[in-house]
Protein backbone atom coordinates (compact mmCIF):
# COMPACT_ATOMS: atom_id res chain seq x y z
CA UNK A 1 0.00 0.00 0.00
CA UNK A 2 1.11 3.53 -0.99
CA UNK A 3 1.35 6.82 0.93
CA UNK A 4 1.62 8.76 -1.83
CA UNK A 5 1.28 7.82 -5.75
CA UNK A 6 4.75 7.01 -7.57
CA UNK A 7 6.15 9.15 -9.62
CA UNK A 8 6.53 7.06 -13.31
CA UNK A 9 9.55 7.84 -14.65
CA UNK A 10 9.70 8.11 -18.91
CA UNK A 11 10.70 5.93 -21.16
CA UNK A 12 12.58 6.92 -24.13
CA UNK A 13 12.99 4.42 -27.47
CA UNK A 14 14.22 4.67 -30.63
CA UNK A 15 11.35 3.31 -33.28
CA UNK A 16 13.79 2.96 -36.48
CA UNK A 17 12.81 0.00 -39.12
CA UNK A 18 14.59 -2.50 -37.80
CA UNK A 19 12.95 -2.27 -34.50
CA UNK A 20 9.43 -2.27 -36.73
CA UNK A 21 10.56 -5.14 -38.93
CA UNK A 22 11.70 -7.48 -35.26
CA UNK A 23 7.97 -6.49 -34.15
CA UNK A 24 6.47 -7.37 -37.35
CA UNK A 25 7.79 -10.79 -36.97
CA UNK A 26 7.60 -11.08 -33.55
CA UNK A 27 3.69 -10.29 -33.43
CA UNK A 28 4.01 -12.03 -36.83
CA UNK A 29 2.10 -8.71 -38.77
CA UNK A 30 3.45 -8.74 -42.14
CA UNK A 31 1.32 -5.68 -43.30
CA UNK A 32 3.13 -3.92 -46.03
CA UNK A 33 2.21 -0.74 -44.56
CA UNK A 34 4.56 -1.28 -41.72
CA UNK A 35 7.69 -2.39 -43.95
CA UNK A 36 9.53 -0.35 -46.07
CA UNK A 37 7.98 -1.81 -49.10
CA UNK A 38 6.52 -0.29 -52.58
CA UNK A 39 3.07 -0.79 -51.38
CA UNK A 40 3.98 1.35 -47.96
CA UNK A 41 5.72 4.30 -50.49
CA UNK A 42 2.35 4.17 -52.54
CA UNK A 43 0.21 4.00 -49.65
CA UNK A 44 -1.70 6.96 -48.31
CA UNK A 45 1.64 8.18 -45.71
CA UNK A 46 4.10 7.51 -48.32
CA UNK A 47 6.46 5.83 -46.15
CA UNK A 48 6.33 2.91 -43.76
CA UNK A 49 4.41 3.23 -40.48
CA UNK A 50 4.99 1.56 -36.93
CA UNK A 51 2.95 -0.67 -35.27
CA UNK A 52 0.41 0.99 -32.78
CA UNK A 53 1.12 -1.60 -30.50
CA UNK A 54 4.47 -1.39 -30.88
CA UNK A 55 4.09 2.28 -29.64
CA UNK A 56 2.28 0.81 -26.79
CA UNK A 57 4.58 -1.88 -26.27
CA UNK A 58 6.86 1.56 -24.75
CA UNK A 59 3.65 2.35 -22.08
CA UNK A 60 3.88 -0.50 -20.85
CA UNK A 61 7.25 -1.13 -20.58
CA UNK A 62 7.36 2.67 -18.53
CA UNK A 63 4.45 1.19 -16.35
CA UNK A 64 5.51 -1.89 -15.50
CA UNK A 65 8.82 -0.22 -14.43
CA UNK A 66 7.24 1.59 -11.78
CA UNK A 67 4.76 -0.76 -10.47
CA UNK A 68 5.52 -4.45 -11.96
CA UNK A 69 2.72 -6.55 -12.10
CA UNK A 70 0.59 -4.46 -10.23
CA UNK A 71 -0.12 -2.17 -13.71
CA UNK A 72 -1.14 -4.87 -15.43
CA UNK A 73 -3.75 -6.86 -12.70
CA UNK A 74 -5.18 -3.66 -10.96
CA UNK A 75 -5.22 -1.24 -13.85
CA UNK A 76 -7.27 0.11 -16.74
CA UNK A 77 -5.66 1.91 -19.36
CA UNK A 78 -7.82 3.23 -22.07
CA UNK A 79 -6.05 5.07 -25.31
CA UNK A 80 -6.42 6.41 -28.39
CA UNK A 81 -3.70 6.80 -31.05
CA UNK A 82 -3.75 10.75 -32.09
CA UNK A 83 -1.32 10.15 -35.45
CA UNK A 84 0.41 7.56 -37.03
CA UNK A 85 4.60 7.47 -36.14
CA UNK A 86 7.09 7.34 -38.78
CA UNK A 87 10.19 5.78 -38.07
CA UNK A 88 13.08 6.73 -37.63
CA UNK A 89 11.57 8.69 -34.37
CA UNK A 90 12.78 9.01 -30.69
CA UNK A 91 9.32 8.20 -28.76
CA UNK A 92 9.09 9.17 -24.95
CA UNK A 93 6.62 7.45 -22.93
CA UNK A 94 5.18 9.66 -20.17
CA UNK A 95 2.60 9.12 -17.30
CA UNK A 96 1.82 12.20 -15.13
CA UNK A 97 -0.30 11.85 -11.93
CA UNK A 98 -3.60 13.52 -11.90
CA UNK A 99 -5.07 12.29 -8.97
CA UNK A 100 -5.29 10.47 -6.47
CA UNK A 101 -8.01 9.50 -4.15
CA UNK A 102 -9.13 6.76 -1.61
CA UNK A 103 -6.48 4.49 -3.61
CA UNK A 104 -7.05 5.03 -6.67
CA UNK A 105 -4.05 6.95 -8.64
CA UNK A 106 -4.92 8.45 -12.38
CA UNK A 107 -2.34 9.35 -14.64
CA UNK A 108 -2.42 10.92 -17.68
CA UNK A 109 -0.28 8.99 -20.54
CA UNK A 110 0.99 10.41 -23.52
CA UNK A 111 4.07 9.53 -25.77
CA UNK A 112 5.47 11.95 -28.17
CA UNK A 113 8.01 12.54 -30.34
CA UNK A 114 11.37 13.73 -28.87
CA UNK A 115 11.75 16.54 -31.75
CA UNK A 116 9.20 18.27 -30.92
CA UNK A 117 7.67 17.55 -28.19
CA UNK A 118 4.62 16.73 -29.84
CA UNK A 119 2.61 15.33 -26.73
CA UNK A 120 0.21 13.78 -28.69
CA UNK A 121 1.92 12.85 -31.32
CA UNK A 122 1.39 9.18 -31.35
CA UNK A 123 -1.10 8.64 -28.47
CA UNK A 124 -2.71 9.70 -25.30
CA UNK A 125 -4.92 8.01 -22.52
CA UNK A 126 -5.52 7.57 -19.05
CA UNK A 127 -4.12 4.69 -16.91
CA UNK A 128 -6.27 4.81 -13.08
CA UNK A 129 -5.00 1.94 -10.95
CA UNK A 130 -6.30 0.62 -7.73
CA UNK A 131 -4.48 0.25 -4.67
CA UNK A 132 -3.15 -3.42 -5.47
CA UNK A 133 -3.21 -4.55 -1.09
CA UNK A 134 -6.53 -3.06 -0.64
CA UNK A 135 -8.26 -5.90 -0.29
CA UNK A 136 -11.61 -5.38 -1.79
CA UNK A 137 -9.50 -5.21 -4.93
CA UNK A 138 -7.34 -8.02 -4.07
CA UNK A 139 -9.21 -11.62 -4.08
CA UNK A 140 -6.92 -13.38 -2.56
CA UNK A 141 -6.73 -11.23 0.90
CA UNK A 142 -9.96 -11.77 3.38
CA UNK A 143 -10.62 -8.80 5.43
CA UNK A 144 -11.42 -9.54 9.01
CA UNK A 145 -15.02 -9.42 8.85
CA UNK A 146 -15.14 -12.37 6.14
CA UNK A 147 -14.16 -14.56 8.71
Amino acid sequence: MYEVAPVVESVTRLIDQSRVNSYADAARDHNPLHLDTPEARAGQFGRPVAHGMLILAIVSEMMSNTFGLQWAEQGHLKVRWRAPTFPPVTVISNAILKEDIDGIASYEIFCEDEKTLDKHLELSGNYNLTNFFDSYYYPFTKRDDQY
